[in-house]
Parts: structure tokens; C-alpha cells; sequence
């Protein structure tokens, strides 16, 4: 809370926010974007490192490998690292963005996508590194959003490692801003490791340029209505057994499975014994 409040005038109706939570949420529905500690410690986020390693290793040997993966633009992310690692299963249901996204998707929402991001060192060009949406090709507006882009920090950004870049309150334009726009009003986001960087996912949003000599680590989520499909079907990928909570399965995307016949949408018609 600041210690002095702005002074106000004609002022009958102020939001609230007290909280983290509330605070990232205001600035989501104001800017598009907005910032949230995730609660990590040292030691645990020693501990996700060493799996995003492994799940990289993992992710290249059961896909071609490296050289393959480059062919495709494919080499610097690693898609659903939660099916490798039990990690970052936890950090896709990590309480406080969970609550964000109570707070903003009406309903309830769904794991859409969970993708660990390499920016390369460098200065090296990256898939992430062009401007657009989580919800990419799409020109329009929603009142209220229709998915949040939760960005985790493994690494800590800055502005020499290519932090994210996004544009204030472009989830309410259906166009792309001019170029004059984008070169003045670009926003750099910098956040410590362990930290969110949450977005509207129609916010226009970019990758920086790394100028590091090291990768820039991150695990990018989207959770989504159930409506929109997956980038990925979960329950397809992660097996029936996979998950035995019914929170945990409804986040997942079990209960919005498509129906493969007329039989299997009646089926899920019917009354729930």
C-alpha cells in the first residue's frame, strides 16, 4: 500500500487490491500484464533447473535429437516437460496463478500448454523472438479474457538476457500498433528468478535479444476456457492414469475430452452415478 494515497476528486467507485494476487489481476485487466513472486525458494529452484536439463536431454533423444529439432525451429523449446518431469507438474499448479486465473477466466480453466523456452546467448535469433500473441493469428476483443499467459523465470530476467517485451493494454486493440507505436510504447519486462510475468494472452508480447553469454531460461503456461483446444492433448499424452484428483484432472483437460463418436457424446450426456 503506498504511504500517500493519491489525492482524488469526483472519484465515487475505486477498485481494490489488496493482495499479490489482486494486485497482478488489476494490472492483467489494466496493462495486460503484470508480476507475481511464485513463492520458490533457492533450493527448489536449484532443484527445476537440473529438471529442465534433463527434460531438454530427454526431449531431444525421443525427437530426433538436436539436429533434428533445429531443422524444424523446434531446438529451443521443449514441449510439455511435465510429461518428463514431476516438477514441473507442480509448477503448473502453483497456487497464486491458479487463483489468478479464478480471478479472470469466468468458469474455469484449463492447462492449454506448458512449453520450457531457451533464448539463446548471444544475440542468436529464437522462435519466441517476433511479436505476437499466445493466441496467435487471432484479431479481436473479449471483454473478459479468454486465456492467461503464465511465464515462469527460471532464470532471472533482464534487460541483457532479452527480457520479455510486451505492449501495454494491446489486448484491447484488434490490429497490431504501428511500427511508430511499437518503437516508442515497447515495454521491457525484467523480473527476478522464481517470479511470473502474467499475461492477457491477447497482449502483443515479444522475446528481447540475449546478449548474454548464457541462456535465458523459462517454462511459458497458457491456461485457457475449456472451450479452446489444446496445443497438445493432455489426456492423450499423459495416459488415463496419469492423474487421480478430480482438480487436478479438470485442469488437465480430461473432462473436456472430444467426443471420437455419437455414441462416446451421448455417453458423457448422461447423468454422473
Amino acid at each position: 500500500m503506498q504511504d500517500n494515497p493519491p489525492r482524488l476528486y469526483g472519484v465515487n467507485e475505486q477498485t481494490k487490491s489488496e493482495s499479490d494476487v489482486e494486485r497482478a489481476c488489476e494490472s492483467i485487466r489494466q496493462l495486460g500484464y503484470g508480476i507475481i513472486d511464485g513463492g520458490y525458494d533457492a533450493e527448489w529452484l536449484t532443484s527445476l533447473s537440473k529438471a529442465f536439463d534433463r527434460a531438454q536431454d530427454r526431449h531431444h533423444r525421443e525427437h530426433g535429437g538436436a539436429d533434428a529439432l533445429t531443422a524444424i525451429d523446434e531446438h529451443n523449446t521443449i514441449r510439455l516437460p511435465l510429461a518428463y518431469e514431476s516438477l514441473f507438474l507442480d509448477l503448473a499448479t502453483n497456487s497464486k496463478i491458479l487463483e489468478i486465473c479464478r480471478g479472470l477466466i469466468t468458469g474455469y480453466a484449463i492447462l492449454n500448454q506448458q512449453n520450457g523456452i531457451i533464448n539463446p546467448p548471444n544475440g542468436m535469433r529464437y522462435n519466441q523472438g517476433a511479436w505476437h500473441r499466445d493466441l496467435p493469428y487471432q484479431h479481436f476483443v473479449s471483454s473478459r479474457p479468454l486465456a492467461i499467459n503464465a511465464l515462469f523465470c527460471l532464470d532471472g530476467f533482464t534487460i541483457e538476457n532479452g527480457a520479455t517485451m510486451v505492449l501495454p493494454a494491446s489486448h484491447r486493440l484488434e490490429a497490431f500498433p504501428s511500427d511508430h507505436f511499437v518503437g516508442t510504447q515497447a515495454a521491457s519486462i525484467t523480473a527476478p528468478a522464481g517470479s511470473f510475468i502474467v499475461l492477457d494472452c491477447m497482449v502483443f508480447h515479444s522475446g528481447g535479444v540475449n546478449v548474454s553469454a548464457k541462456p535465458r531460461r523459462a517454462v511459458n503456461h497458457v491456461y485457457t476456457i475449456p472451450l479452446l483446444r489444446q496445443q497438445i492433448d493432455l489426456p492423450a499424452a499423459l495416459g488415463e492414469d496419469f492423474a487421480a484428483s478430480p482438480d487436478l484432472r479438470r485442469l488437465l483437460g480430461y473432462d473436456v475430452r472430444q467426443p471420437r463418436s455419437v455414441t462416446e457424446y451421448l455417453a458423457s450426456r448422461a447423468p454422473k452415478s
